[in-house]
This record gives structure tokens, C-alpha cells and sequence, in this order.
């Protein structure tokens, strides 16, 4: 019998299966393919992402492998640089093809003992007081004290447990991808120019020597259940620009549409859904992937404290209640953008407005701090507005703070050193720290980084203590 079994070993479940692992838990993650996509994107690693991979230990890792992009302002693709004096030390875009930030969480996964089956498809469920059965396609039963559906936005998991996944269907279908064109820039500027004027879901953008991003409208071409062609995007560039810039030498070409759709529920008993799963919405400002693995990040470590019984009664239960207010600012941020790149007078005199009012720094900052996922802020509570909040990567005495997170454990950063977290700290880690880069005496950080307490009495922290990591030993 295992302690968890995840359905779906794409980043969300991946990146779900390492943090139970990280506190012995039993995991067996079931991914229904035979073998990992061949489909390449390129897909963006957003600021709170590219964070939590530090507080892993995964950072350099992943580095190898991605392309980083200076931090900027794109709400509804509307470019402008980054305001300055942004709170975080990894205040860049990493980009980074899906295959691979999809093996490179697997990969810490399985290092860290999780079990991966592949070919392995959910077909059945039955929950009962003591955990949770799974049928697979193929029969063969396994039994498990929790599930997770990690399994996609057509999640298995999902439809048998019966919760409702409620929003709007696609109205619109857009193809996007990477390619070389064969023209100069001067004249992809002023085809762009030209064509911006009808405005809609269009634009092209360097993203390498030579290599441009290209979005536009898939009106016509082609069946959705098939892979888009180079012919497809010079079919609609044509279209929609009047040429199709010589487009050529694509590096990856995807197809999406802009259905918009949460979860009624994230938890049903011993079952749990995160990912596409709980939530789905078009990928304008690349925050699905990023999303998910921050979903992953929050209930690791509540799940696996339930598992090992330390865990407070309905510490679970938070994880819907962060996080499905999240992923519903996530949605209506969404909405808000498919309507701006819309072809209609009003939403083209509203992009034009927002274009303006994005030149002030406290609405470029709003907006960037929203998409990244670093503008969170937890309800824990009345208290000073960093509670609730994640902390940014401070310099500690010795090195960085994010160093002393890999294990996935509490952090009390005391600069009194006089506080203790005594009970807990089987559970919690102490860093008496006097030189710490902070401005409050005291706080206590959650395995996901958002801060939990901010204080300087033992009271009051053994009271937080408590609420979140459960009862003291000894």
C-alpha cells in the first residue's frame, strides 16, 4: 500500500511526488503515456517558479537547460520593461522547452524515491475511511491512503469523482510557435504595425537571432485534434498581414484555445485535484505550467504532514482555501487579457488606455507582481502585510536563505536569538541570525515560504507553531 498515488507525471505531479518524498512518504505516480511528449514548447518559468526551484536546490539545474529573458511587464502582450526595484533575486523570465522541465522534475522525483509507471491509465476509484482504491485501465487494482489528479484539464480523477469543472467553453482557437523569418527586421516591424492596427490575437516578437514568437488567430485551418504546420501559419499570417514574412525553420509550433474552467472542488475525502485539473484558461501571460507547480508546492508539504500525523486538524483543508482563490485571480486575469486582444473598437480603445496607464510604475508593478505569482499574499490573518506573503530570496548568515529550504521544512529566522522552536523542531529548522537582511525581529516561514508569523514572544510563536505544524514533542 503506498501513501499517495498521483495520476499524471507532468510538472504538477512531478514537482507534487519530490516534495512528499522529501518527508519519506510513499509515492507512486501513474502516468497514463508510454513515453514523455514529443511535443515541443517552449514554456516560461515565471519569478515564484523560478524561486521555488532555489528553495529546491534545482535552480542550477534547470539554468542549464533554459534561456533567460530580462523581466518585463506583458500583460495582454503589452510590452514594457520591468519597474525598477523588483523584490526578488531572480527577477528574469526563464524559458524552457516542456520535455525538459517536465524530465528534470521527474528525474528529482525518482532520486528522491518516488516511483514512476507509465502506460498506467486511472479508470476506477472507490474512497472509504482507510484510503482510496484505483483501478487501472488494464484492471489491475492498487490501493493507496490518498490521490491526487494531476492528470490534465480532461482529468480522469476529476470526472470520477463527480466535481463539476464550471466556466465557458473555447470561442477562439490561436496558433503560436517559434520560427525564423526570411525578411528583415524593418519590414516585420512594419508589417506588424500595419496589421496591429485591426487589432486581435496577432504579433510577432524576437526572441533570438533571427527567431521570433508568432501568435495569430487559427480561423480556418486545419482540424484542432491535429498538430498545426508551418503551412498553417503561413495560411493565416497571410490572412491576417498580408504576407507571410517568409516564415521558416520552425522550432516548435502549438495550437490553443480559451476555454476558462475551475474546479467546484479541490478536495473530495482522500481524493485531491491540482494543476489543469482543479483549473484551466488560456496560456496569454504563460502562467498554467507555473500555476500547477505552485499548487504542487502548497499541498506537498500539508499532505505529507497529514500522512505522518503531525499535521493539525484541517491543515489540509487549506490548500483549497489558498489556493482556489489563486487559480480564480489567475482565470479573471485571463478573461480580462482575451478581451483586450480582441478585434473590436472598445477592447482596442481599452488596450490603448492600459498601454498608457502601464507607464506608471505602480500599475506595470501590479500587473507584473500578478502574473509572476510574487504579488500572493495568503490570508492568515490580521498583521503586517509581509504576513502571508513569500519571503525573497534575503542574504543570511552564511549565504542565502533559499539554501536552508531544501529539505522542505520550516524555518524559524530569528534575529533576537533568544527564541527557540523548542517541540517542533522535528519539523522546523532554527536560524538565529542577527545580521539577517530583514526589518521585523522574528518570523516563521512555511515549507513554501510564505511567511506564517512575525513577532518577538514565544507565546506567540508557539502559538503559530501549533496552528501550523501541529502538536510540539517531547
Amino acid at each position: 500500500m503506498f501513501d499517495v498515488i498521483i495520476a499524471g507525471c507532468g510538472p504538477t505531479g512531478a514537482m507534487l511526488a519530490a516534495e512528499l518524498r522529501l518527508h519519506d512518504v510513499r509515492v507512486l505516480v501513474l502516468e497514463k503515456d508510454t513515453a514523455p511528449a514529443s511535443f515541443v514548447r517552449i514554456v516560461g518559468l515565471h519569478i515564484r517558479s523560478i524561486e521555488l526551484m532555489a528553495m529546491r536546490g534545482l535552480l542550477d539545474r534547470v539554468l542549464e537547460h533554459g534561456r533567460r529573458r530580462p523581466a518585463g511587464s506583458y500583460f495582454a502582450a503589452i510590452d514594457k520593461p520591468a519597474p525598477p526595484g523588483l523584490d526578488s533575486a531572480y527577477a528574469y523570465l526563464l524559458g524552457i522547452r516542456q520535455p525538459v522541465i517536465v524530465r528534470l522534475l521527474e528525474e528529482h522525483a525518482i532520486a528522491l524515491g518516488a516511483q514512476v509507471r507509465r502506460g498506467a491509465a486511472v479508470a476506477g476509484l472507490e474512497q472509504d475511511d482507510e484510503g482510496v482504491t484505483v483501478q487501472l485501465a488494464g484492471g489491475e487494482r492498487l490501493r493507496s491512503r490518498y490521490l491526487v489528479g494531476c492528470d490534465g484539464a480532461r482529468s480522469a480523477v476529476r470526472k470520477l469523482l463527480g466535481v463539476g469543472f464550471p466556466g465557458e467553453a473555447a470561442r477562439n482557437e490561436t496558433l503560436m510557435g517559434e520560427m525564423e523569418m526570411g525578411v528583415p527586421a524593418e519590414e516585420i516591424a512594419a508589417g506588424v504595425a500595419a496589421a496591429g492596427e485591426t487589432g486581435g490575437r496577432f504579433w510577432l516578437r524576437p526572441v533570438g537571432v533571427g527567431v521570433y514568437s508568432v501568435v495569430v488567430p487559427a480561423a480556418g485551418v486545419s482540424d484542432r485534434s491535429e498538430p498545426p504546420t508551418l503551412e498553417d501559419f503561413r495560411q493565416r499570417l497571410r490572412a491576417v498581414a498580408g504576407t507571410d514574412f517568409g516564415v521558416h525553420s520552425p522550432r516548435w509550433l502549438s495550437r490553443f484555445g480559451d476555454a476558462t474552467r475551475l474546479a467546484d472542488r479541490y478536495r473530495v475525502g482522500r481524493v485531491l485535484l491540482a494543476g489543469d485539473a482543479a483549473h484551466i484558461h488560456p496560456p496569454i501571460g504563460g502562467q498554467g505550467l507555473n500555476l500547477g507547480v505552485q499548487d504542487a508546492f502548497n499541498l506537498g508539504w500539508k499532505l505529507a504532514a497529514q500522512i505522518r500525523g503531525w499535521a493539525p486538524e484541517s491543515l489540509l483543508d487549506t490548500y483549497q482555501a489558498e489556493r482556489r482563490p489563486v487559480a480564480e485571480d489567475v482565470l479573471d486575469n485571463t478573461r480580462a487579457q482575451t478581451e483586450l486582444l480582441s478585434a473590436g473598437a472598445g477592447p482596442r480603445a481599452a488596450r490603448r488606455l492600459l498601454t498608457r496607464l502601464m507607464d506608471f510604475d505602480e500599475v506595470n508593478r501590479y500587473l507584473l507582481e500578478k502574473i509572476t505569482g510574487i504579488g500572493i499574499r495568503y490570508d492568515f490573518g490580521a498583521g503586517p502585510d509581509l504576513l502571508g506573503r513569500r519571503l525573497p530570496d534575503i542574504e543570511v548568515k552564511p549565504g542565502r536563505l533559499y539554501d536552508r529550504l531544501h529539505r522542505g521544512r520550516g524555518l524559524l529566522l530569528d534575529r533576537t536569538e533568544r527564541l527557540t522552536a523548542g517541540g517542533w523542531s522535528d519539523r522546523v529548522d532554527h536560524l538565529a541570525d542577527p545580521t539577517a537582511a530583514l526589518d521585523v525581529p522574528a518570523l516563521l516561514l512555511r515549507p513554501d515560504g510564505h511567511v506564517a508569523w512575525i513577532g518577538d514572544d514565544q507565546h506567540g510563536l508557539d502559538e503559530q507553531l501549533a496552528r501550523w505544524f501541529g502538536s510540539p514533542t517531547g
